[in-house]
């Protein structure tokens, strides 16, 4: 699986941006999808995932009420909204993929994408 991230940028505290990611290959439909983000001096950290089939969905605590993931499986991608932006959202933001659902962890994702920076501006 190969991922491209894209719908990053600029945006004022208070706003919204709508992220997707785009996949190839035939086994999308059946990958859990995540986003993850890396800040500035900081370690990669989970945002969200969601099931092959968008039934299930799982939310850091940071993104709870404000993102929402969600998937396109005949399109093979995968979207992640987000509102209500505050300037700790900056940070470059990864797509990532694997078999199996459950995992909010970095190393246990195998397929990623090449990022896409969200700044937030105050």
């Amino acid at each position: 699986v190969q991922l491209q991230a894209f719908g990053g940028g600029l945006v004022q505290a208070g706003g919204s941006l709508r992220l997707s990611c785009a996949a190839s290959g035939r086994t999308f439909s059946s990958r859990v999808m995540g986003w993850f983000r890396q800040a500035p001096g900081k370690e990669r950290e989970f945002v969200a995932a969601i099931s092959w089939n968008g039934g299930s969905t799982d939310y850091a605590d940071s993104a709870k009420g404000r993102f929402t993931i969600s998937r396109d499986n005949a399109k093979n991608t995968v979207y992640l909204q987000m509102n209500s932006l505050k300037p700790e959202d900056t940070a470059v933001y990864y797509c990532a993929a694997r078999p199996g659902w459950g995992s909010r962890v970095v190393s246990e994702y195998a397929y990623w994408g090449q990022g896409t920076e969200v700044t937030v501006s105050s």
